[in-house]
């Protein structure tokens, strides 16, 4: 690489939305695994080089094109989201490996239609692979930018003849790295054949069980590992060419061919080569799961822990313990309240979109049926009976606030989607499938969804309320360190109306004491993380969904944090089953609603006020749920270093970079 200290003009690929890399829904971008880089929102389909220099690579699928510059920087230019599985149809790309191009020439044409009408995303990626060698400073120059213009500045590093040296030396490292890779897996014995993209290794083994995935993961080469469709892949990041040619250096050619490739796939495939006992499956199916719910729940947290912190702020303000400053019936309020409360309220509309782009669906459908779960002529309808079949009776559920119902119509929608694209004649799908899915999905999420749910809900309402009868300090352990699981699967509206009806009878809730302890927890949890992190990004999520969570409102904590790094989830999980066994054990009581720190004055009895019996045990009860929760997430729960190989994500197919 030249010794430089110049600047390098970036022209916009393609005319559209300039968004930051962290906002790009694919996590391997978002989280700068190929370097740092921005995205953009195409308008239409005309591409063009945004720097000058040599086109390294072409991807089968035309979906990606690399480019390098005289200058050494190593440009990735991303084609959509998913796209591969179109195998290039989209494209109609006029370069070829080898081609020098210029800033602003054009590299040929694509259908954003073709792309979207295939539940595809069309967000083109900008990534600069060898960032952290060359790169300095990153500037966006503008937000919305037409083809071929000025979109951003890269300042960028003077390099020394020493980077030449370790650069020379880098094959050394990569050789170790391929040695332990190939050792760990179970050496040449045990693998078919092994291929990459542009982040991973993808091997297929004739044991998917062999690998020791501990040596691997600490290599420091290796970002994490995954076990999907039969493969086992090994994150890299922009080395993963090096480390595959000298993956393929010590095991020779014939286990890197593509054709070999397909032939080892098709051999293992009637063997099952994934091999994995029940609870291995098990838990990497839970794993994927969870990546989908926070995958889908991740284009909303900002807004969530926004409206959060005004909900929170909303209800100490409206608070009679402390002379309520605010009024719930005075038009600034009904206004706040609607700002803060819309959200929450339309939430199976923005989960149901984000979550079919996710998995692939199409978003308006989706939306569009979260929009009827959540329509105004229904949700009176809650708690009503919609019918009797065989003595089951069929009530109507409120889906306002609920997120796994909706996520589950999602994935439902997008196979339902597929079935007819695939059956139906190609001139009726337009009308026809978003006609039927919508259908069918509402009354399946209506009538069968929604009443399990609040079938299992009631019974575990009944556990509960067993329990917390019988022994304050057991419900406070049992409440305390499952009341969050059960609100990840929508389980915990069994256990609201119990809370609604103590309040409206007896003015109190020993029951909404205990869940008080969880939103506290799990705010404690996410703010080691948010002080532990030297992810700028991570850091400033986790801050504010901290204070969302001491403001009473958790999901932001959960979905955008705490889930994906299951240790953070369970580090919140043991400070509030503490914090409850602690409240059920004095008995505390509640006297209103609000709830977490910001509720303090839900604890004043207010036909007593000088009785301070419950202010006291929510106090200390708070403060020890908040030191465990702290504690546990940073010394346990969460490290800089096992970021990507500790969360909980959905496998990324590799053949999807």
């Amino acid at each position: 690489m030249k010794k430089t200290n110049d600047n390098l003009i970036v022209v916009a690929p393609a005319s559209g939305k300039v968004i930051p890399l962290e906002q790009v829904e694919d996590q391997v971008f978002a989280q700068k695994m190929m370097g740092e880089g921005f995205g953009l929102e195409p308008t239409n389909g005309n591409l063009v080089a945004p720097v000058a220099g040599t086109v390294m690579m072409v991807a089968d699928s035309k979906h990606a094109i690399g480019i390098k510059t005289d200058s050494g920087v190593e440009i990735l230019l991303h084609l959509g989201i998913d796209t591969v599985e179109l195998k290039g149809t989209p494209y109609d790309l006029k370069v070829q490996v080898g081609d020098h191009v210029e800033a602003g020439s054009s590299l040929g044409t694509w259908d954003l239609d073709l792309v979207r009408n295939n539940g595809k995303q069309t967000t083109i990626i900008f990534a600069i692979t060898n960032s952290s060698e060359v790169l300095e400073q990153l500037e966006i120059e503008a937000d919305t930018v037409e083809v071929g213009k000025n979109v951003a500045n890269l300042k960028l590093k003077t390099v020394s003849e020493k980077v030449e040296h370790s650069k020379s030396n880098e094959g050394n490292r990569f050789e170790k790295t391929a040695q332990k890779v190939i050792d760990a897996v179970g050496g040449p014995d045990n693998i078919n054949s092994v291929i990459h993209c542009i982040s991973r290794l993808r091997f297929y083994l004739k044991d998917i069980n062999k690998p020791d995935d501990d040596i691997i993961r600490n290599d420091d080469h290796v970002i994490d590992i995954m076990r999907a469709q039969g493969q086992y892949q090994v994150v890299i990041g922009p080395d993963v060419v090096d480390v595959y040619d000298a993956v393929i250096d010590q095991l020779g050619t014939e286990f890197g061919d593509e054709e070999g490739t397909e032939q080892a796939v098709k051999a293992t495939q009637p063997q099952g080569p994934d091999n994995r006992n029940f609870l291995e499956k098990t838990k990497d199916g839970f794993n994927n799961f969870i990546g989908v719910i926070t995958g889908s729940m991740s284009p909303v947290i900002w807004s969530l822990a926004a409206a959060g912190i005004l909900k929170g702020l909303l209800s100490v303000l409206t608070m009679p313990q402390i002379g309520e400053l605010l009024s719930p019936k005075s038009n600034l309020y009904i206004i706040l309240n609607a700002i803060g409360d819309s959200v929450f309220f339309f939430l199976p509309i923005l989960v149901g979109f984000s979550a079919a782009k996710r998995i692939g669906g199409d978003p308006i459908i989706a939306a569009v049926i979260g929009g009827v779960l959540v329509h105004p002529t229904l949700t009176p309808l809650a708690g009503k009976s919609l019918g009797m079949l065989g003595g089951f009776n069929f009530p109507m559920v409120q889906y306002s606030y609920s997120i796994f119902p909706m996520i589950l119509a999602a994935w439902l929608a997008f196979k339902i989607e597929k079935y007819l694209k695939k059956h139906l004649p190609s001139y009726l799908t337009m009308i026809f499938v978003p006609f039927i899915t919508i259908l069918i999905v509402s009354g399946i999420t209506i009538y069968i969804t929604g009443p399990v749910i609040v079938g299992i809900s009631k019974w575990i309402a009944v556990m509960i309320s067993w329990v917390l009868v019988h022994s304050g300090w057991a419900s406070g352990i049992l409440v305390g360190g499952f009341h969050q699981v059960l609100v990840i699967f929508g389980l915990h509206w069994g256990i609201t109306p119990l809370v609604v009806n103590d309040i409206a009878t007896t003015g109190h809730s020993y029951l909404n004491a205990l869940i008080c302890q969880t939103m506290i927890s799990q705010g404690a949890a996410v703010l080691a993380v948010a002080i532990k992190t030297k992810k700028t990004n991570l850091k400033s999520l986790s801050f504010a969904a901290a204070i969302s969570a001491f403001c009473g409102v958790t999901e932001p904590a959960i979905y955008g944090v705490n889930l994906r790094y299951r240790r953070v989830f369970i580090s919140g999980l043991i400070g509030s089953a503490f914090g409850g066994f602690i409240t059920g054990l004095f008995h505390g009581n509640m006297y209103g609603f609000a709830g977490s720190w910001i509720g303090f004055a839900s604890f004043f009895n207010p036909s007593n006020p000088s009785d301070l019996s419950s202010f006291w045990i929510f106090l200390i009860s708070s403060v020890v749920s908040t030191i465990i929760a702290f504690i546990a997430a940073y010394v346990w729960g969460y490290n800089d270093k096992m970021e990507v190989g500790k969360k909980v994500e959905k496998p990324i197919n590799p053949s999807k970079k």
